[in-house]
């Protein structure tokens, strides 16, 4: 009778550890032609990077990660290959609850990866799109500042920065645009404080205030919430 009743809590725990929730998230996928390595499911809670989890992989590339959020979030998975190459990779994506799949090749990790059954990825995969663009155009034109054609030419480098800056504010319109049109989606608070610097606090409590209840109660959301209250003036 004692052996079935151990047998029996043991099976409970087993499966109470194994239990999904609301709030869980599986990240699976397959990392082509990855012989031997670690892979590492990575987040930041608050300053430091840190390690959730860690796969060895030997012989298969595949992988699974489960995790409790308490919101969605930025996460990695960060892999160390032991192929006598020195580059290891890191995927950022934006985790949430549910099944992300992520396939990827050992040699373009973070290049290639195909990352799948994240609205929140999705999102941040739009706003990337077109923020790599003006990225892009602002690297053009800090290459031609240095260009030897243009060193003596006074109004051609004059031109070329009023391009820049003129390319700097169209990417900053963006981004407040981008925040202020998607107030239900998770990647918008964190958009605002990557360009927080940039922007008022008057204007960002603006936006704090279109954001609905479940985006401004995330991670990002609070993140953005403190920061007005740290930078608001003291009355």
């Amino acid at each position: 009778m004692k052996n079935l009743l151990l047998i029996g809590l043991t099976i409970g725990l087993l499966v109470s550890c194994n239990r999904e929730t609301k709030k869980t998230m599986t990240v699976t996928g397959n990392v082509k032609g990855l012989k031997k390595g670690t892979l590492f499911l990575q987040h930041i809670p608050d300053s430091v990077l840190v390690n959730v989890d860690s796969l060895k992989i030997e012989g298969d590339g595949n992988f699974t990660f489960k995790t409790e959020l308490e919101s969605p979030e930025i996460f990695y998975l960060y892999l160390i290959k032991k192929d006598n190459n020195d580059i290891n990779d890191r995927i950022t994506f934006f985790g949430e609850p549910g099944t992300i799949t992520i396939n990827t090749s050992w040699n373009t990790f973070d290049i290639g990866a195909d990352i799948e059954g994240s609205k929140s990825q999705k999102k941040l995969e739009e706003y990337n799109q077109v923020i790599s663009k003006f990225s892009k155009k602002s690297l053009d034109y800090m290459q031609a500042l240095y260009d030897p054609k243009f060193r003596s030419d006074s109004l051609a480098i004059d031109s070329i920065k009023k391009l820049s800056d003129q390319n700097a504010v169209r990417e900053y319109l963006y981004s407040l645009n981008f925040v202020i049109n998607n107030p239900d989606s998770y990647v918008a608070p964190y958009v605002a404080l990557r360009n927080i610097e940039s922007t008022n606090v008057r204007f960002l409590d603006s936006i704090y205030k279109k954001l609905t209840p479940a985006v401004a109660e995330s991670k990002y959301g609070k993140a953005l919430k403190k920061y007005m209250e740290d930078e608001e003036p003291a009355k």
